[in-house]
């Protein structure tokens, strides 16, 4: 796991760096992007979360690689793994996440991105399973899991516990896939 770094045919996945946190902040202040979220970062909430995925990558070896298309953006926002920072009853799990700027939408980027992260999880971390939840209104990114392999669970969507009981965003649908299942794809 020395090497932080995960090419694809047009992607890098790489470790964060300081100047990202600019175009990181930029894109957590975008309702386009945070439409699915509670709501939009300040500066300093982005940095913040930025810093929590640097030490954690720092720490495992891995996580939300920040990506980039070489040649065309040094900086497109996040994708990779995480392990899920709350309890349900999935949890513990490894979950296959990204986050990009709203121009980089539509191009097949956080599919290839995903994937890439799957494989990593599957291959080198030798995970069982890998998880994916949104929320329930968020058609794109159920697609992208669809896409990358993924199966929706109906009977084991669930409440967000970090979410109001009243919250229109509470209701969340996972997403999962097995080793074994990734590898016959």
């Amino acid at each position: 796991m020395a090497d932080f770094t995960i090419k694809t045919e047009r992607l890098v996945l790489r470790p964060w760096r300081e100047d990202d946190f600019q175009q990181f902040a930029r894109l957590n202040a975008d309702p386009r992007v945070m439409e699915y979220f509670p709501g939009i970062m300040t500066q300093e909430e982005s940095d913040q979360f930025a810093k929590r995925i640097c030490v954690a990558m720092k720490q495992q070896g891995w996580g939300l690689w920040a990506a980039s298309i070489p040649d065309i953006a040094d900086f497109i926002g996040y994708i990779g793994l995480a392990p899920v920072n709350f309890v349900a009853d999935f949890t513990p799990a490894i979950e296959v996440g990204w986050r990009l700027a709203h121009e980089f939408w539509d191009k097949g980027y956080a599919t290839e991105g995903a994937k890439a992260a799957l494989k990593y999880g599957f291959e080198e971390l030798l995970l069982n399973e890998i998880v994916s939840f949104t929320a329930a209104q968020n058609k794109r990114s159920q697609r992208v899991m669809e896409k990358i392999g993924m199966t929706h669970y109906p009977e084991e969507d669930f409440d967000h516990p970090r979410l109001a009981e009243d919250h229109w965003l509470r209701r969340h649908v996972l997403y999962r896939i097995k080793r074994n299942e990734w590898t016959s794809l």
